[in-house]
């Protein structure tokens, strides 16, 4: 007589040995650990204001001055940056500027504050210079202003370009 009836007990398997707990155990630890790591990012980089201009939030709603803007607007100025061989040079395009008195540029980086420019331009020529490497490799956002802050002009300054033209952002007619 054959005796193929063995009862004998098959061997319990390891919840650990089973992939779909790993997946349950898993998968909300690593959501955790991600959600830590996106908060400890978020609160060790800088604001996320895209404008360097002091700004004064009030009801959750962010003002700023825009006198300088109305000023350059109402004066018609306007203004070509070039940047080309280490040298940095404002020339005025339309409005009547103030000669002999330095300008003001900054150049900001897209993404990295770190690596603004900000210049001092004294009168050279027909405009104002200075000498100055700037990055060809990505777009920059040009600010120009008097050197008291009566007006401001702005442009963008795209990848690989040498010139750019900067004009106020308000009531312009340059």
């Amino acid at each position: 007589m054959n005796e193929n009836n063995d009862q004998s007990p098959t061997p319990r398997r390891s919840n650990w040995s089973n992939p779909v707990m790993w997946l349950v155990i898993g998968l909300p630890l690593l959501s955790i650990v991600a959600g830590v790591g996106l908060v400890v990012v978020a609160t060790h980089t800088g604001g996320a204001d895209s404008v360097s201009d002091p700004v004064r939030r009030v009801s959750q709603i962010q003002t700023t001055d825009l006198g300088p803007d109305e000023v350059a607007g109402r004066r018609g100025l306007s203004a070509v940056l070039r940047v080309e061989d280490g040298i940095v040079e404002v020339l005025p395009a339309t409005g009547e500027f103030t000669r002999g008195q330095p300008l003001q540029l900054l150049l900001e980086h897209p993404t990295r504050q770190a690596d603004d420019l900000r210049l001092e331009l004294p009168p050279e020529g027909p405009g104002w210079r200075t000498q100055q490497a700037v990055d060809p490799g990505h777009d920059w956002v040009g600010q120009l202003r008097a050197a008291d802050g009566s007006w401001r002009l702005h442009g963008r300054l795209p990848k690989q370009q040498h010139a750019a033209r900067l004009a106020p952002l308000l009531g312009g007619s340059g």
